[in-house]
C-alpha cells in the first residue's frame, strides 16, 4: 500500500491548540521543499526548533539508522520488493525509512543546505567519476 503521511493543518486551529489533524493521502511526488517547511512548522509550533542544533539532529538520525538496520539485522539476504515480508513488515519498514529522511532533511535544513541540489550534482559527479563503459 503506497501512501504517505500527509499533515494537513487549519493555522488558526495550529497557533490556537497547537494542534494537526494527519490522514492518509496518496501523493505522486512530494518536494524537499515541503517536507522542509512542515517539519520547519511542525517544531515551531512545538517549541522543539531550539532543540534541532545539527549535532542533536545527527544523533537523533544515526539513532534512526540503527532502528532501520534492526529490522534487516537477522533477515539475511532479501529479494527486490520485498516479497517475503509482512504488510506489518513493510510498514514498520516504511516507518524508519520516513524517520531517516525526515532527520536527513531537518539536518540540511539548519545546516543551511540545498540537499535536492547537493543530490543532484552528486549525481553529476559520480557520473564523472564511474563513467559508462561497454562490456567487451
Amino acid at each position: 500500500m503506497k501512501h504517505e503521511l500527509l499533515l494537513l493543518h487549519n493555522k488558526e486551529k495550529m497557533e490556537n491548540s497547537n494542534s494537526y489533524e494527519y490522514s492518509r493521502k496518496v501523493m505522486k511526488d512530494v518536494s524537499l521543499k515541503e517536507l522542509r517547511d512542515r517539519l520547519a512548522e511542525f517544531a515551531r509550533v512545538r517549541g522543539w526548533d531550539q532543540y534541532h542544533s545539527p549535532r542533536n539532529l545527527l544523533l537523533a538520525l544515526v539513532g534512526e539508522v540503527g532502528e532501520l538496520s534492526e529490522i534487516f539485522q537477522w533477515k539475511g539476504e532479501v529479494e527486490r520488493g520485498l516479497p517475503n515480508w509482512t504488510s506489518d513488515d513493510k510498514e514498520h519498514l516504511e516507518e524508519e525509512l520516513s524517520d531517516v529522511l525526515l532527520y536527513l532533511v531537518q539536518l540540511a535544513d539548519v545546516c543551511g543546505l540545498d540537499l535536492g541540489q547537493a543530490a543532484l550534482t552528486k549525481i553529476l559527479k559520480n557520473a564523472q567519476k564511474y563513467p559508462v563503459t561497454k562490456p567487451t
